[in-house]
């Protein structure tokens, strides 16, 4: 079965500078493509704690990455449950944590999870089919002002209530109930497709982050995942669009100043993907990679975190 193809692997597996005998949390583990990459590096002790909310990325990453044995644990659970997750392990703290956000290539090109508006599906857009409102219970029940408030603030659509207003008169006449139902939708709102950008994107990405809390939870998962870091231990957080690189950028920033900051940042600047990467895989070209590393506090002071061996290449 072909999974998520890892974006920005090299770059991301060397900012979290894996190392025999440390321990990582990959907080999406996805198809196991960057958890793969840290237990290589990391050979031939380091160890991986793998979390996903999709039962079939759990299923796909531990067939993966079976022959890594009990150095790699995968858990299927959301990313803000980490600190209980670790718990239960037995674990207090880690040496690195990665977050690869966003939509994995096999969740946009299954059917019958409603991601895409590319191919007719059911709108359901749940990353963890246990939560309760799909896509479709959204578009359903939701006032034309909570409508266009979420296309608004979640998909920066200028056309939020013109979207909104078709999509209320469309359900009073028939249930809007499939990804090209309303792709189509949208199209006769908007127009035909500009350039690379399909008219729908922006519904669609506001429909799924609403389906499934992802800003909400990413604000917490960040916190939880700092907070079991070791000093000197480094975060690392790709995300794909404004909204993510926004609240990882304001975290990293708050966390890092003050009188006692928690985080040092080692990308000023977030580092994005290599034209040859894009070529071959066009959905890296939003990507964004940042990366803050775990301060030391005590006494009053904050040190710099321990210096570490060069990464090794993979």
């Amino acid at each position: 079965m072909t999974y998520h193809k890892p974006v920005l692997l090299r770059e991301a597996v060397q900012q979290l500078q894996p190392r025999s005998g440390g321990l990582y949390v990959d907080c999406t583990i996805g198809g196991g493509g960057h958890a793969e990459g840290v237990l290589r590096v990391s050979a031939p002790d380091g160890r991986l704690i793998g979390l996903d909310c999709d039962e079939e990325a759990v299923a796909a990453s531990r067939e993966r990455l079976r022959e890594f044995g009990t150095r790699v644990q995968v858990v299927r659970a959301n990313f803000v449950e980490l600190e209980s997750v670790l718990m239960n392990l037995g674990v207090t703290t880690v040496d690195a944590v990665l977050f690869d956000l966003g939509v994995s290539s096999r969740q946009f090109d299954e059917q019958s999870r409603g991601f895409s508006f590319q191919r007719e599906g059911p709108l359901d857009m749940r990353m963890d089919r246990q939560l309760g409102a799909s896509a479709r219970d959204v578009l359903r029940s939701a006032s034309l002002e909570e409508l266009a408030q979420i296309f608004f603030t979640y998909g920066e659509e200028r056309r939020a209530r013109a979207i909104a207003r078709r999509i209320v008169d469309e359900r009073q006449r028939n249930p809007i109930e499939t990804t090209t139902q309303l792709a189509l939708l949208i199209q006769r709102v908007l127009g035909p497709k500009r350039g690379r950008i399909h008219p729908a994107t922006r519904v669609f990405q506001a429909l799924r982050i609403v389906v499934n809390n992802e800003l909400e939870n990413l604000k917490r998962g960040l916190a939880a995942a700092v907070r079991a870091l070791k000093p000197g231990g480094r975060i690392a957080v790709i995300s794909f669009h404004s909204l993510e690189d926004r609240i990882v950028k304001r975290f990293f920033m708050e966390q890092s100043r003050g009188e006692s900051p928690t985080l040092q940042l080692v990308t000023r600047k977030p580092i994005t993907p290599s034209q040859e990467e894009t070529s071959a895989n066009p959905r890296a070209r939003s990507a964004k990679l940042r990366v803050a590393e775990k301060l030391f506090v005590g006494s009053g002071e904050v040190w710099g975190a321990a210096r570490r061996p060069a990464p090794q290449k993979i």
